[in-house]
């Protein structure tokens, strides 16, 4: 293992130690645990060897299909079906060069919708969708367009002494990342460049669609790292609020959607990235920068630090999670993808994979009741 892997390891096993501390002295005093284990996150399949970076994920609670969209820039970019055993069934190259983040699976006509980052490449961000049992030559079908909403408002914050700080934005790209639905098949989407929520009100009934607008906001963007303000989405149970992850802010916020309110929800999640809550209403965090899935509960409390960086194996795939994107739920699992691209270049541990890796993860027992 080279060094800068070593070091990674070392700073992934560093970060886990004060949770699992807290873990030890809650259990000894019969408080509230806090669940650690660094070794939770297995290999759940392999991309194929052509193609990087898998970052959206979706599945069909029907079968146990697992969908996965790569992130590659200016390369091939691919949707791919496995099934629930982790066997590559059915692979879709209808994006070209187009690189894809978000994926969702809308039961109300049984398509995957997928976010096509567009404007990276040859212009034009936009909304799409496939049939869940695609095969190679399946078409994929628009569904919307992304409207070009401009930089949000600058935002103002707050010093301890007692100043203020203003961060202003650009006028930037159209970035569709994440994509939510409610149980009228309303789509919501966010875009991580134009600090925008959009919603698309049953997206299963019309193409192309309408667009709207709900959330414009300083809060949505950012000015950190990585680079993606508005990123996951998550409903809660009650469906009138929206929790979005800001990466480069490391926040959970949350939009209430009667009247358009945006708080923030948790902070020092490092590069929240997917998010998803579980039946028990905890929300899982894929935390990209940490390498590891976060757990909250309803108050924001950390309850669950699961998976960890252990290393790159002679095939060159990581072990256990590296740069984890996208999380969704099957069941008692959590599937997540290893994006596990070197944003700064050869400078990350993530520069020397060369395969890569959708992991799974076990929701620890205490959590399900």
């Amino acid at each position: 293992m080279k060094a800068v892997a070593i070091k990674r390891l070392i700073k992934s096993q560093l970060i886990a130690i004060p949770a699992l501390c807290v873990a030890l002295v809650a259990s000894a005093s019969n408080e509230s645990q806090v669940i650690v284990d660094p070794q939770a996150a297995v290999e759940f399949a392999a991309l194929p060897s052509d193609l990087k970076f898998p970052e959206g994920i979706a599945a069909n609670p029907a079968n146990g299909d697992i969908y996965v969209a790569t992130f590659n820039g200016g390369a091939t970019n691919s949707i791919l079906r496995y099934n629930k055993y982790g066997k590559l069934v059915a692979r879709n190259d209808f994006s070209g060069i187009t690189p894809l983040l978000g994926l969702i699976y809308n039961p109300k006509d049984q398509k995957v919708y997928i976010t096509s980052v567009d404007d990276f490449t040859v212009g034009g961000s936009r909304i799409v969708r496939i049939a869940g049992n695609f095969n190679a030559g399946t078409p994929a079908e628009l569904v919307a367009l992304i409207p070009s909403v401009g930089a949000p408002t600058p935002r103002m914050v707050p010093n301890p002494d007692g100043s203020q700080d203003l961060i202003t934005f650009g006028d930037v790209a159209r970035v569709p990342n994440a994509l939510e639905l409610n149980s009228n098949g309303d789509l919501f989407v966010s875009d991580s460049f134009q600090g925008a929520i959009f919603r698309i009100n049953s997206a299963h009934t019309c193409g192309p669609c309408a667009i709207t607008t709900i959330a414009h906001d300083g809060l949505l963007a950012t000015a950190g790292f990585p680079p993606f303000g508005a990123n996951g989405l998550a409903l809660n149970k009650a469906q009138d609020t929206l929790y979005i992850a800001n990466t480069g802010d490391d926040r959970i916020l949350r939009l209430n959607l009667g009247t358009g309110a945006i708080d923030v929800f948790a902070e020092s999640i490092n590069g929240a990235d997917g998010i998803v809550f579980d039946q028990e209403g905890n929300l899982w965090v894929a935390a990209n920068q940490a390498d590891n899935l976060v757990a909250l509960d309803e108050n924001s409390r950390v309850i669950a630090q699961l998976g960890a960086f252990l290393g790159i194996r002679e095939n060159g795939s990581p072990k256990g999670l590296l740069f984890p994107a996208s999380p969704v739920i099957v069941g008692k699992d959590i599937f997540v993808t290893n994006l596990s691209i070197a944003l700064r270049g050869a400078a990350d541990v993530e520069s020397e994979v060369t395969r890569y890796t959708i992991s799974r993860i076990r929701i620890p027992g205490s959590l399900r009741h």
